[in-house]
């Protein structure tokens, strides 16, 4: 018998047919953006699977408690750690969209790691101002060490890149095992480890209450000096002030940031505690690793599918724990 998905968040016309493509026969659609306030109860007192982008923007008080009988909470962010999940009623599984965007952002960690080695962006600025600086040396990713802290579906597709270069590829997961390709893998007690050898270092792990500021002023001091550290995933793993501090006493050694610690989606607002764009050994981007305009349709139709999978009683994918919820 066909369930139904309730969607919370608005969805155009375009987005909606890749939804119900993804859904097909499995259960029924209904938008909350279509329904009057009666129906919009009655929705979510019936939804077998909730599809949210934010449920704190898009339910309105006391309606959380009317999807106690969801079979699923199904976000479409790849990252909820934004999204307090204390208000979401208990033993109703959440999955997040993990790993959606992951192509986009393996691309976006290997510009960076390239344009850190080559030193691109310091030698453009030295160009602009008339240094021609054509035997200052640069590095070669061949040969050298790739860290990934966080071994998922991005993390995965990052080393798969990584290593056409040449690149061996260090890796921590939970399991400490993978199906991918790696040449060393461990779970998270052997980080030390992974600082110590990583000449590249990718951080593509979730925030929780376990990852926050697990790299600070010790683990830095862990890794080379000459390393290049690219945050994909967010600011507060790392130690704001320790990364600052670092940055300035080991200028050899770069920090990629795309991953801030107080940006607009999370918090309302851009905002640095420190100056780390005046720094030399700093490449920033705005978090726009998955801003590829192909990357909506395709995180949207992965989100719908697991959606579909929870509908057919099958088990759903990027189930978040207990444990994982920071908020």
């Amino acid at each position: 018998m066909p369930g139904t998905l309730v969607v919370s968040f608005p969805l155009n016309a375009a987005d909606r047919a890749i939804v119900a493509a993804a859904i097909a026969d499995a259960g029924d659609i209904t938008y909350l953006a279509d329904c009057d306030d009666t129906a919009r109860a009655d929705a979510l007192r019936g939804a077998d699977v909730l599809f949210a982008a934010n449920t704190a923007r898009e339910l309105r008080p006391g309606e959380a408690a009317l999807l106690a009988n969801a079979r699923l909470i199904q976000f479409m962010p790849a990252g909820i750690d934004f999204i307090p999940m204390g208000d979401l009623p208990e033993g109703v599984p959440v999955a997040s969209n993990a790993g959606a965007y992951a192509e986009p952002m393996a691309e976006h960690a290997v510009a960076m790691a390239l344009a850190a080695a080559k030193r691109l962006i310091v030698e453009h600025k030295n160009l602009a101002q008339g240094a021609f600086n054509q035997q200052a040396s640069n590095r070669m990713l061949h040969g050298a060490v790739c860290g990934v802290l966080g071994f998922g579906a991005i993390g995965v597709a990052t080393a798969r890149l990584l290593r056409a270069f040449g690149m061996q590829i260090h890796a921590i997961n939970r399991r400490g095992s993978t199906d991918a390709e790696v040449d060393w893998i461990a779970t998270p007690d052997r980080l030390d480890d992974l600082l110590a050898n990583a000449d590249v270092l990718v951080i593509s792990t979730p925030l929780t209450r376990a990852t926050e500021t697990l790299i600070g002023a010790r683990e830095l001091q862990r890794m080379k000096p000459d390393a290049i550290l690219i945050n994909l995933a967010r600011g507060e793993i790392i130690d704001e002030a320790a990364l600052f501090a670092h940055l300035q006493s080991h200028p050899q050694f770069t920090a990629c940031i795309d991953a801030w610690w107080i940006e607009p989606v999370r918090h309302g607002r851009f905002a640095m505690n420190h100056p780390f764009m005046d720094l030399p050994n700093v490449i920033g981007s705005p978090h726009n690793s998955a801003s590829v305009s192909a990357t909506r349709p395709a995180g949207l139709r992965r989100a719908a599918e697991n959606c579909r999978r929870a509908l057919r009683g099958e088990t759903p994918l990027n189930l978040v724990g207990a444990g994982d919820r920071y908020l």
